[in-house]
């Protein structure tokens, strides 16, 4: 398959900018979503056109996997992509390892796919990608048959022999994880009856409203704090056209530092607002956050809006552990808010942070403290102990650990901190947000190499 080289080590010294940060902006597009689509519309019979597909690195993987699984895929000069489906059941045995390179989200769910065909596969990625656990989707798939071999922890790089004619699955999940209920359906797909997923609370649903726009019978019902997701197995998918809307976790970035730098007031368009994805909006508010959404509409079946945001003075709250499915990926630059809010805020139920790109708990804690926060960690909380602790006066180098969402929060702190932020490496940005400098530097960031 086609090599996708990584961003070369970049570093950089961010310092606050001259003037507040004003304009307008659109986010690239959601990731979730983008790699969903890609993946659907590989497993579908006839073409699909996917427009505002995020392409960044990780989306790129999984484009490049589903190539080499027999699937048709290109961009178009208007910026719209073009996928024709193999269809269900009918993908090709793959000439070269599938490199997933950083994605953890393109390695477990393809882990879905690849299990429920008669095709044997190998997976791997970068080092920080084989350095993540895999074993909580192995464990469920091997439920339909297929026969998995892994490193030591289910680590990668990681070999699949996929059945042609899987078991379909009943699994309840200890740990609520939007990804391991994607892979989970997606190898129901290709099951011969019905498969089930019980998860303890719910989590992002994009899988579910994926599989329904491309024709598949499914059907959600409440079960106490989460739900149960029935799937009825081998569909006949069909081509439908997929609207990409702007990643709200990519959204969180600019969103933040508007909030800290003073004087600031910018516009974030087309924001995706899924309610499984937007605790971070709600737990800003709940904090004071100057923050409306205008112009609410829906996009490709799901709901979008304007993000209108202005500076603020925040201050601190505990913020429960049952909102962490809706923001997960935002904790880190939720961090950097706290530091700067008025009193302490408590984030709660963070366990799933520690087997991100990194473990992004730990990492998080490193990015506050060597700016000079007080921070401390008990059990899987995070305390931040907000302005009148020092408020992040900056000062220090941060680790990034090959992590976007810490390169891009390090670079939160260092607009509103009061000394500049050294970050050794914001290559692997381009891994979900590409031309985020340039972003940036547009609503006045002053951002230089």
């Amino acid at each position: 398959m086609t090599q996708i080289p990584h961003p070369q080590p970049r570093p950089l010294v961010v310092r606050p900018p001259a003037a507040p940060l004003t304009g307008r902006v659109r986010v690239p597009g959601d990731k979730s979503i983008s790699h969903r689509a890609l993946m659907f519309a590989g497993l579908a019979e006839g073409e699909t056109t996917i427009e505002g597909l995020l392409q960044g690195e990780d989306v790129l993987r999984t484009a490049a996997a589903m190539r080499a699984l027999g699937a048709r895929i290109a961009p178009r000069a208007d910026g719209r992509w073009v996928v024709q489906g193999r269809g269900l059941g009918r993908l090709a045995e793959p000439d070269d390892v599938l490199d997933m390179g950083n994605s953890g989200t393109a390695a477990r769910l393809l882990a879905g796919i690849l299990a429920s065909h008669g095709i044997h596969s190998m997976m791997t990625g970068d080092a920080s990608l084989r350095g993540r656990p895999m074993q909580r989707v192995i464990g469920p798939l091997s439920g339909t048959g297929a026969v998995f071999a892994a490193r030591a922890g289910g680590r990668l790089p990681l070999s699949i022999a996929g059945r042609a004619d899987p078991r379909p699955l009943s699994v309840r999940m200890e740990v609520a994880s939007a990804q391991v209920k994607s892979a989970v359906l997606l190898a129901g797909l290709n099951a011969q009856g019905e498969t089930v997923v019980e998860e303890p609370v719910p989590t992002r649903d994009h899988s579910e409203n994926m599989l329904r726009h491309f024709g598949a019978s499914l059907s959600v019902e409440p079960a106490g704090t989460g739900r149960i997701i029935r799937l009825a197995g081998r569909p006949r998918l069909l081509a439908r056209d997929v609207v990409v809307p702007s990643d709200p976790s990519s959204a969180a970035f600019p969103l933040v530092a508007a909030l800290l730098v003073p004087g600031s007031s910018i516009v974030i368009e087309a924001v995706g607002l899924n309610p499984l994805r937007t605790g971070l909006f709600t737990t800003l508010i709940e904090m004071g956050a100057d923050l409306d959404i205008a112009n609410r509409r829906t996009e490709g079946g799901e709901p979008v809006g304007d993000l209108m945001v202005r500076a603020s003075t925040l201050r601190g709250i505990l913020v429960p552990g049952d909102r962490a499915p809706s923001m997960i990926d935002e904790y880190p630059v939720l961090a950097v808010a706290a530091a700067f809010a008025h009193g302490e805020t408590r984030l709660c139920g963070l366990a799933e942070l520690r087997v991100k790109e990194s473990d992004r708990l730990a990492a998080t804690v490193a990015l506050l403290r060597a700016n000079g926060a007080v921070v401390r960690v008990e059990g899987d909380d995070m305390v931040v102990a907000g302005a009148e602790a020092g408020a992040a006066p900056g000062g220090g180098m941060v680790e990034t650990r090959m992590d976007h969402r810490l390169a891009m929060s390090a670079v939160v702190l260092g607009l509103a901190a009061a000394r500049p932020v050294a970050i050794d490496d914001v290559g692997f940005i381009e891994t979900s947000f590409p031309d985020f400098t340039l972003l940036m530097n547009r609503l006045g960031a002053g951002l230089s190499a």
